[in-house]
């Protein structure tokens, strides 16, 4: 296995629990860290024993408080480039790494943090954190894919208020608008997550990946195309061991014991 120092890489009950790891600085992304989360989800992605993963920050205080600021402080870097060769890559594989991907956002989860968190499939949020579209207070604007996930979560006039403000969105606010899944107080966050993530790890692991595949599609997609596509996936479905596991134990009127593949 991988070995990682900006982060914690831990398989339990095929849950992969990938800990950002750097609590002094409220786990922001400095060049090793955003080089082992492209990492760490590559490798999520080829392991056939983890079927769900769990992305969270250590510490009480972050999830990820976005780009580390001081590590270029005083250089000249393009942001484009490094827009181009590590927040994008991790973007594009979060989205389509065919598992699904929890985010349990413990604390402040701020720029790059927040788009980070937005990628993910479904978001358990500490009643004590808060999302930041922080980028507007250094005069930038949200990357990461957080102009992609914004308006198809919470609607263009919010999207826009967000972005262009990097006002503090409470955890209360960010589950009525539809940023978040559900919330919990500090002390039963990672029990609530576990919760959903140990549910996801024991269903059918692929159809759920052709559904994340088939809803990323449906956002460009007319109607006509999109019933024509869910044709294609759903025999693609239809031929997994967990299909005819599902068939069984429906006839057999048991539980099915779903292998994700």
């Amino acid at each position: 296995m991988q070995s990682y120092q900006t982060l914690l890489y831990t398989i339990q009950d095929s849950v992969l629990t990938i800990a950002m790891n750097r609590p002094e600085v409220f786990n922001a992304l400095n060049e090793q860290m955003k080089k082992e989360l492209n990492t760490a989800f590559k490798e999520a992605d080829k392991d056939p024993a983890v079927r769900c993963v769990v992305l969270r920050g250590t510490g009480e205080k972050a999830f990820c408080s976005g780009q580390d600021l001081k590590e270029h402080a005083g250089s000249k870097r393009s942001l484009k480039e490094s827009l181009e060769k590590s927040y994008n890559p991790l973007i594009r594989k979060m989205r389509t790494i065919e598992k699904p991907v929890i985010g349990m956002i413990n604390g402040v989860a701020a720029g790059a943090g927040c788009s980070i968190a937005l990628a993910c499939d479904m978001r358990v949020m500490s009643t004590t954190a808060k999302l930041i579209e922080v980028f507007i207070r250094i005069g930038l604007v949200p990357d990461s894919g957080s102009h992609w996930f914004l308006p198809r979560l919470v609607g263009m006039a919010r999207a826009f208020e967000y972005a262009s403000t990097g006002k503090d969105v409470t955890a209360e606010e960010a589950e009525r608008v539809g940023l978040v899944n559900k919330i919990a107080p500090p002390g039963e966050l990672e029990k609530v997550t576990m919760e959903i993530a140990n549910s996801f790890a024991s269903q059918p692991t692929r159809a759920i990946g052709l559904i994340k595949r088939t809803l990323n599609k449906s956002l460009a997609a007319d109607l006509d195309s999109l019933l024509d596509y869910e044709a294609q996936i759903q025999q693609i479905a239809s031929e997994t061991e967990d299909h005819k596991e599902g068939i069984a134990a429906f006839l057999e009127k048991r539980p099915a014991k779903f292998k994700g593949k």
